[in-house]
């Protein structure tokens, strides 16, 4: 039974992140990749890590995909949308862009496949201490500094949008609040 959900998921997350790329609306984009984050949640059930399925789900397709959305509607893409670089070189880039991906799949798949690194951990110590514990004494000790800095970064775009939105209100005639 396991096989037959692992496709489901992955064809879902598959789908849906190709619909992200292709959609021509940005908030139907946006909501394409909360379905490609929670298909990848799932996919995260399937692994028997279920703490990391709820963080995906309340952290990505929550919190995160709430702040993309505030961005692109305090933004109004709809406008620019033709305006700077011309229409045939966003398509030339696109392509290129296009087959330079394809080529990398290419060697992945033409490449043998390894696991990647095993954990420093036994897998009896982590049953032992359990999945998110171990997970917060891993995040917290050895990947504090990029932990730190992904929350400056999430900072950082939160102030630039507010900053946008004002420099937007002064030119479209809307006064600050004192």
């Amino acid at each position: 039974m396991t096989p037959i959900f692992f496709l489901l998921f992955a064809a879902v997350a598959v789908f849906s992140a190709l619909m992200v790329v292709l959609q021509r609306n940005p908030v139907a984009s946006a909501l394409y990749l909360v379905l490609s984050f929670c298909s990848l949640a799932g996919l995260y059930v399937l692994l028997h890590a279920p703490f990391l399925a709820a963080v995906q789900v309340i952290v990505y397709a929550g919190a995160i995909m709430v702040l993309f959305l505030f961005v692109i509607m305090l933004l109004n893409l709809r406008k620019d949308v033709e305006a700077g670089v011309h229409r045939t070189a966003r398509q030339l880039f696109g392509w290129l862009l296009g087959l330079v991906l394809a080529a990398q799949l290419y060697l992945l798949l033409r490449a043998p496949w390894g696991l990647g690194p095993q954990g420093q951990e036994p897998a009896e110590a982590v049953q032992a201490v359990g999945n998110t514990q171990a997970i917060g004494l891993r995040l917290y000790t050895d990947y504090l500094l990029p932990f730190e800095v992904t929350s400056i970064v999430l900072l950082v775009a939160i102030v630039g949008a507010v900053v946008l939105s004002l420099r937007q209100g002064k030119h479209e005639g809307i006064e600050e609040a004192p």
